[in-house]
């Protein structure tokens, strides 16, 4: 039987297998026709399956369905956003035969919406482990086919000085100023500051902490509050029983709103984000002298390669190598101008 449902122009087709299930499912076509067609297929597969033993098919949307329901990741709500771009491309397709030339069709598709490769390549990473797991876990079919990532380019790592930073702080109204402050001193992500509440805080021992369920590493982590975050946590005092950081009474849902938006362009900055924010409380570090390892810990990063980002902002310790192959007479105007500096001095 054919049928549309409410609020579809596509054909839905139902009909009892065999085996006495009865199936429902979208032949993913307006064409009455085709869906013709594609019942006659379904029926006749469904068949094989349940009187010669034939391996079921399986569409592009089973997968999806299963890949939600055994997935536990913190990023759920963007593989579902994701699903949904994808469902233009691959609803209805049955999941072996699923190919390069979709692959690329999708990535031209984005092109043309002006995403970045690495957006670009976000939807193709949840693309190649469904398909993955759908061969190397699932068995639903024979082999994923490759999908490769697009090229990215190293860009630079934008970083705040410390008047870049004033100034920014300066033009944000007092309640976004604060969480600024407190993401400076912190290096906390965004959704860890908005969401920290006051039993997570400890005034006395100066320390933070943030539960495994709230950390994208999903560890938990340990945060020493310097000078700056104290201050900025006792003036939050008394403004909210549960949560630090709030705006008229009311718990802040999103910190890097048009509020901070406006603030960058007030401040006259480019290519500044929230996430800059905790950029520049790793470099700041970094060229105080932190070591890596330790900058790993306070950062709550999972890999240290991570972290190595930051490297190049503190090569002092390479000095002594790089003066190696110097010179003899780099050395000798070396010691005179240092001598000059002294006695300037």
């Amino acid at each position: 039987m054919l049928y549309r449902r409410k609020g579809s122009s596509r054909w839905w087709v139902r009909y009892t297998a065999p085996d006495g299930r009865e199936v429902r499912e979208s032949t993913g076509t307006e064409n009455r026709k085709l869906a013709e067609e594609y019942a006659a297929r379904s029926r006749h597969q469904a068949y094989r399956v349940s009187k010669l033993g034939d391996q079921p098919r399986r569409s592009w949307e089973d997968a999806v369905i299963r890949w939600l329901d055994e997935t536990t990741k913190k990023t759920r709500r963007d593989d579902v956003s994701i699903f949904r771009r994808l469902d233009l491309h691959l609803r209805g397709k049955e999941l072996g035969l699923i190919g390069q030339d979709d692959v690329r069709a999708i990535v031209r598709q984005m092109r043309t919406e002006g995403l970045t490769p690495g957006r670009i390549n976000r939807v193709l990473c949840l693309v190649r482990a469904v398909l993955r797991k759908a061969e190397r876990n699932w068995g639903w079919i024979e082999r994923a086919p490759a999908v490769e990532m697009l090229p990215l380019r190293n860009r630079r790592l934008r970083w705040l000085t410390r008047n870049e930073a004033d100034r920014l702080v300066s033009g944000c109204p007092p309640h976004v100023a604060a969480m600024v402050r407190f993401a400076l001193a912190t290096g906390l992500r965004e959704a860890n500051i908005t969401g920290l509440e006051w039993s997570q805080v400890d005034l006395t021992r100066r320390v933070a902490w943030i539960h495994p369920d709230q950390a994208k590493a999903g560890k938990a982590i340990g945060v020493p509050l310097n000078r700056d975050a104290i201050v900025v946590l006792r003036e939050q005092e008394g403004r909210h029983p549960v949560r630090v950081f709030t705006y008229e009474g009311r718990p802040v849902a999103k910190a890097n709103a048009s509020a901070f938006a406006k603030a960058v362009r007030r401040a006259e900055l480019h290519e500044v984000c929230w996430h800059t924010l905790r950029h520049t409380w790793a470099s700041w570090h970094v060229q105080a002298g932190t070591p890596l390892h330790v900058l790993q810990e306070l950062g709550g990063w999972a890999s240290f390669e991570m972290v190595r980002r930051y490297a190049h902002l503190a090569p002092e310790h390479l000095a002594e190598h790089a003066d190696r192959i110097a010179g003899p007479r780099s050395a000798q105007l070396t010691d005179h101008a240092d001598r000059d500096v002294k006695k300037a001095c």
